[in-house]
Parts: structure tokens; sequence; C-alpha cells
């Protein structure tokens, strides 16, 4: 089965941005998913009254997900998907610290409690399933960046090893393709003796990837910090960062990642 995935920092809604502000790119943020059409998109920065306020003008979607201080306080690493195409068969969210059933727990002088939210889905089409990962690392703490993907695929290879389901891991990892969690999820290095065997999906770009943060400057000299990983069983046809300004402006201070992924 071949689909699209997206992951797309939102930017939370700070007034502070005058022209950037949430309010005025709403609607090219929407413009942004429909343009892909992907099957799941993994948000972050979305606070609870910006995904409500998204939703309607994704009528084909809905999302789940909590807060990161539980509930639906602060922000979010919603999943957005198809509802006509996809049946929601489970769901949860663990905390990137060493309680991760916590509900708002922190470790590791971690700026804020830091989440992933995942789902398995089933294709109504093709009855094809699969698990979904979306995650926002911590911007200030190596040792939260760490620790905290380690904690993520504590829960991959649980997760796997009870439904041996396809895997699709995004979000904002705020590292470098050098830095640890990324050397780690790509298995060139293992983490207090795990091994990791997803696959980058910017294995597939043949150039410099450039970067996917740009403070709302554009351009794309420098490195990523937003990624989709798979699992050896995914084929990546696909990937893209989406640098284009839409309606005079960029839709997020991130640009969206696109895969296209044969599952």
């Amino acid at each position: 089965m071949k689909c699209t995935v997206m992951t797309f920092n939102l930017r939370y809604n700070n007034p502070g941005d005058g022209l950037n502000a949430w309010p005025n790119r709403i609607d090219r943020v929407a413009e942004m998913i429909h343009a892909h059409a992907p099957l799941v998109v993994g948000t972050q920065e979305g606070y609870y009254e910006m995904l409500n306020h998204l939703q309607p003008k994704l009528a084909e979607y809905t999302w789940i997900g909590e807060g990161r201080f539980g509930a639906h306080e602060n922000e979010h690493c919603a999943i957005f998907y198809k509802k006509k195409e996809l049946e929601l068969q489970q769901h949860g969210q663990f905390w990137l610290s060493e309680t991760p059933e916590v509900t708002a727990s922190i470790s590791w002088n971690s700026s804020f409690p830091r989440v992933c939210t995942w789902a398995i889905f089933e294709h109504k089409g093709t009855g094809e399933r699969f698990i979904v990962y979306n995650t926002h690392l911590d911007h200030q703490s190596q040792q939260a960046r760490d620790l905290g993907t380690k904690v993520i695929w504590e829960y991959i290879t649980a997760h796997h090893k009870e439904h041996a389901l396809p895997v699709i891991l995004m979000g904002d990892f705020n590292s470098h393709p050098t830095d640890l969690p990324i050397r780690f999820l790509r298995g060139e290095i293992d983490l207090e003796g795990e091994q990791s065997w997803l696959k980058d999906a910017y294995t597939q770009l043949p150039d410099p990837i450039g970067w996917t943060a740009h403070d709302f400057q554009g351009g794309e000299a420098g490195e990523p910090i937003d990624y989709i990983f798979v699992s050896p069983d995914v084929e990546v046809v696909l990937a893209l960062v989406d640098r284009r300004e839409i309606g005079g402006g960029y839709p997020s201070d991130h640009y969206p990642v696109i895969a296209q992924i044969n599952l």
C-alpha cells in the first residue's frame, strides 16, 4: 500500500510573532497539508485551541493526542489521520522520562515534560495495519534528548514484539544528523546496549538535506532537526522538505517533512 506521511512543527501561538502569529498562518498550514494529502500527519507545538481551529479546515482528518501536562494542557504531539481511510485501533501516550507512564513526568534536566503519542491504524481499503509514533525532543538538554530517544525505542520494541507491525516514527528531534539520537535511530551506533533497526527517510535524498527549522527566515543552508524514520519492511519511495511560502508567508518556522512510502 502506497501512502504519504508528514511531520510538521506548527509553532505555538505566540502573539510576539506579529505577522507570523498563528491566526495569520492557520490557512497556510491547512493549504500545505492539503497540497500533499498525507494519510497521517504528526504535528508538534500544537496547543488544544490551535488544533481545534485547524481541524475544521482539514475536514477529512481527525486527530488524537494529549497535552504534555496531561488532558489538553500545553503542547500536544498530535496525530492527524484521514478518518474515512483509517480505522484507529489503539492509541496512547507516554512521557520521555524515567517514569514514562506518569503524566507530566520530567527527567534529565528537560526544560518541559516531553511526550510521544502513538497509534495503531488499519487501512479500511486494504486491511494493512501499521503503528505511528510522533514526538518532540527537548530543545535544551542533550541528556534528555539522548535518554528520551531510548524511552521511545523501548516502546517501539515492546509494541513490535506484541504486534509485529510496520513502524513510522516522526517528529522534531532537535538533533542534527551527527547527534546521538539520530545516529542511534539510524542504527549507526548503539545506546546503552540497544541497537535500532529503523531507516531514515532522508537517505532517499541525493543532495544535502538542508535545515528544516528556519525561524520564518526561509532558506535551506544548515542541517535538519525534523525527521521521519520507518522500519525495514517499509519502502521509502520519496522524501521531501517543502520550503514554499504560501500566500506571502511561511506556514510555520519549521518546514514540513514529507515521505511517500510503501507499506
